[in-house]
């Protein structure tokens, strides 16, 4: 089967042909870095992880960019309230968000430019749209004239017959019913400090949606494959950025659109005020390891709403726990005589897994591929009926689904830390300091570290 991904442009699922033959071109939307991120837009980023690793995983070179919105009314809001420079705020989210994606096994992309670097690209855009007569300006503030793009509101699929001739808006979100002229530059004024540049249009700075126009075009040229984002950037950012960038150079502006739905946590709207808002950081200290949180923002479609919950996250703990278990058994396994049956479900969990994930991600399936096919192999270990030979191809299918799910213990995770803690308790035990062993071990346990010495040396799982 093809490769199919749902375009949100046509709202029907689309046979995948790249622009380029062997090359996609993909534009995500990245963190506006005024604040930690949060598990909702992890979600997003974890779709767009699986959508990179599996477009690798069927042999496409990827040039991938994630803006870094560094500028806006949020970035300003927040660094004037604490009394320090927009790049001084900006710059201590932007760490955490690499740490933070890092953490999570999230495969970074090749261009990460920040709105600050490319105004000059931003302005080139705002003249271009002015020359086309889409762009106008009042009291020092540029608009686009979303009048005089006639196929305004096609990807929100907008009914644009009550739009009101000249209404305008200055802030960067707002909600559907505001369907009005959108600013691509704001006049400085003094609620912006010091933030401003001296450009031809003026002393001011841009508007968001302005900026992921510039950065695309920049790095991916006018015309490229993909576009991703959350279901709640479709409108007025997304809108935004196709007026902006087909009306400037009278060209498509993108292929497919895809975009993540919300994510909900047990049952409910993530929001400070119900006491349910979780930054990845948040998580990590209740004692759930970056694997399981992982797992648990990956296994739901992307098109579908998540339930995030901690009932999930102790779930998906087992679940990665008994994938990374038998990844330690079959290089533990001594060999046996082959029944015949390996080959057949290496075969089968590949195809099963490929052709999943080719409709349009479906991830729920092609786990399901993979657990079956550790079922079966165990079985076939623990009865000694699959060879070295088969065990080496069934070891190296495991290798080929981690280039997608990325679900392996990682040197420098907490997982990472215990095994290292595993390996001075035995230490210890050789040089007979019983006392520091039995101490790394109760240590362990406070953490809910259970150690089992088996006759393949020391297991650990976390107490139920």
């Amino acid at each position: 089967m093809a490769l199919r991904f749902k375009n949100s442009m046509t709202r029907t699922p689309e046979e995948f042909k790249p622009i380029d033959e062997g090359k996609v071109r993909m534009y995500t939307c990245g963190p506006t870095v005024y604040n930690f991120a949060h598990i909702g837009n992890f979600r997003t980023y974890m779709f767009e992880d699986l959508l990179r690793r599996y477009l690798k995983y069927k042999g496409y070179e990827v040039t991938q960019v994630m803006n870094l919105t560094d500028i806006d009314d949020k970035t300003i809001r927040d660094s004037m309230a604490a009394g320090v420079s927009l790049n001084e705020w900006t710059q201590k989210y932007i760490d955490a968000f690499f740490e933070d994606i890092d953490t999570l096994g999230i495969e970074r992309a090749e261009h990460y430019p920040a709105a600050t670097d490319h105004i000059e690209e931003m302005v080139e855009i705002i003249k271009s749209l002015q020359e086309k007569g889409l762009a106008y300006e009042v009291d020092g503030n540029w608009y686009y004239k979303i009048s005089g793009f006639k196929d305004y509101g096609k990807l929100a699929h907008l009914d644009m017959s009550g739009l009101k001739a000249g209404a305008r808006v200055s802030s960067d979100e707002y909600e559907k019913d505001s369907v009005s002229d959108f600013a691509l530059w704001k006049a400085w004024d003094e609620g912006d400090g010091d933030v401003y540049w001296e450009t031809e249009l003026g002393k001011g700075r841009p508007g968001w949606h302005i900026e992921c126009s510039a950065m695309s075009q920049k790095y991916l040229g006018k015309h490229f494959d993909i576009h991703t984002g959350g279901v709640d950037n479709m409108f007025p950012h997304h809108e935004n950025e196709i007026a902006q960038s087909e009306g400037a150079n009278c060209c498509k502006f993108v292929n497919y659109w895809m975009h993540s739905e919300f994510l909900i946590v047990e049952g409910k709207k993530m929001s400070k005020s119900l006491g349910n808002f979780y930054t990845l950081r948040d998580i990590l200290d209740k004692g759930y390891s970056p694997l399981a949180v992982r797992y648990e923002l990956l296994s739901t479609h992307y098109r579908q709403q998540l339930n995030f919950s901690f009932d999930g996250l102790d779930a998906a703990t087992k679940a990665v726990e008994r994938y990374n278990t038998f990844q330690t058994s079959l290089k533990e396994y001594g060999g046996g005589e082959s029944n015949g049956e390996a080959a057949g479900y290496i075969e089968s969990a590949a195809k099963s897994f490929e052709e999943a994930l080719d409709d349009d991600l479906s991830i729920s399936p092609a786990l399901a591929a993979v657990f079956d096919f550790v079922r079966d192999i165990n079985r076939l270990m623990a009865n000694k009926e699959i060879s070295l030979e088969e065990r080496d191809q069934a070891a190296e299918l495991v290798a080929r689904f981690e280039t997608v799910l990325n679900l392996t213990q990682q040197s420098g995770s907490i997982e990472a830390e215990i095994e290292e803690l595993i390996e001075k308790r035995q230490q210890a035990r050789k040089d007979k300091d019983f006392a520091l062993a039995d101490k790394i071990r109760d240590d362990l346990l406070a953490q809910g570290i259970v150690l089992e010495d088996t006759a393949q040396g020391v297991r650990w799982k976390r107490k139920a």
